[in-house]
C-alpha cells in the first residue's frame, strides 16, 4: 500500500510559480508511476502530468505542456510538480496519485493523496 501526502499549494499571482511536492510511504515507491491531477470547482478531475517509476518517461496534458515539469526523487520517495507561468485557469485542487502503469487515465491510479489547493489570481 502507498500513502501520499501533497504539499506546496497556495495563492500566487498570474505569471508566478509554485512547486508541489508529494511524499510517499512504502518501500516500493520506485515501482509506481506517479501522476498529478487537478479538479476545479464544478469540473471533473483531469490529468496534468505523470512520470514512470524510473523517471524516464513523462506525459503532460496539452494545457500545461511547456509550463509544468514533473520529476521524482526515488531516494526521497517524493514526486514534484514545478509550475511556471501560472494562469487563473490553473486554479484547482491538485492531487498526486500512484499507478502500476504510466498512463493519463484516472481510473488506473489506485492510491491518491488528499489534495492541495492552488489558487492563481489575475
Amino acid at each position: 500500500q502507498v500513502q501520499l501526502v501533497e504539499s506546496g499549494g497556495g495563492l500566487v499571482q498570474a505569471g508566478g510559480s509554485l512547486r508541489l511536492s508529494c511524499a510517499a510511504s512504502g518501500r516500493t515507491f520506485s515501482t509506481y508511476a506517479l501522476g498529478w491531477f487537478r479538479q476545479a470547482p464544478g469540473k471533473e478531475r483531469e490529468f496534468v502530468a505523470t512520470i514512470s517509476g524510473n523517471g524516464s518517461t513523462t506525459y503532460y496534458a496539452d494545457s500545461v505542456k511547456g509550463r509544468f515539469t514533473i520529476s521524482r526523487d526515488n531516494a526521497k520517495n517524493t514526486v514534484y510538480l514545478q509550475m511556471n507561468s501560472l494562469k487563473p485557469e490553473d486554479t484547482a485542487v491538485y492531487y498526486c496519485a500512484a499507478s502500476a502503469f504510466t498512463t493519463r487515465g484516472t481510473a488506473a491510479y489506485r492510491y491518491w493523496g488528499q489534495g492541495t489547493q492552488v489558487t492563481v489570481s489575475s
